[in-house]
């Protein structure tokens, strides 16, 4: 996929922890993307079915309501097409199937926010600026 730097991206994050996800946001927001949030997965499955133009769902594992693997499965049978990026504190045990099978990659917490975009980017093909 060809990006021009004219291209916005649109990604959503879904992260219960409060800071976190404002933090999150602004950032990607900084580096270009068009960014969507929420503070649980079944308010991000929402924003998924209003918002067909999401490329992109940065997901926290453990939340409230719906945790970030079930979230994630939802949003592949509604979007197969749909890239994932997981975030967690924790030690993750063996991931589902799923999540193997599609190679999605886990930020371990704490990251540097840095990391976040430069992993958003590469995910969505955006070129390094020069």
């Amino acid at each position: 996929m060809n990006t021009t730097s004219s291209e916005t991206h649109v990604v959503l994050i879904a992260e219960d922890e409060a800071m976190l996800r404002i933090v999150a946001v602004e950032t990607l927001k900084d580096e270009g993307f068009t960014v969507f949030e929420a503070g649980d997965g079944v308010s991000a499955l929402e924003e998924l079915r209003n918002h067909p133009e999401i490329e992109l769902l940065i997901s926290d594992i453990k939340m409230p309501r719906l945790g970030g693997y079930d979230l994630a499965k939802n949003a592949l049978d509604l979007r197969p097409d749909l890239k994932v990026l997981f975030m967690t504190g924790y030690s993750t045990e063996s991931p589902p199937d799923f999540v193997r099978a599609r190679a999605i990659k886990t930020l371990q917490k704490p990251f540097n926010v840095i990391q976040l975009s430069h992993a958003a980017k590469t995910m969505l093909g955006v070129a390094p600026e020069a």
